[in-house]
């Protein structure tokens, strides 16, 4: 027995959850320029997983995405290595 058998209970792949923070895949320009600012390499930054539903279509092994979490007025940027 299911219970869930009505599709509007099923997120849609591209929805976020209104909790989420916002994930975008930076290009290898943006990715090359937040690593010298940071004075850091790929290898050195925190990991995120390629099967992570929170990630953007079409990111691959290799990419890096930044992540802007608010909290009240702030807004927290983080960097993840997608693996």
């Amino acid at each position: 027995m299911s219970l869930f058998k009505d599709k509007k209970f099923f997120k849609k792949k591209n929805q976020m959850h209104i909790l989420q923070s916002k994930h975008t895949k930076l290009t290898e320009k943006d990715a090359d320029e937040v690593l010298s600012k940071l004075n850091v390499s790929k290898a050195q930054l925190p990991k995120i997983l390629s099967t992570d539903p929170a990630l953007p279509e079409g990111c691959e092994v290799g990419n890096m995405i930044k992540i802007e979490r608010k909290d009240g007025d702030k807004t927290e940027t983080y960097f993840r290595v997608v693996v």
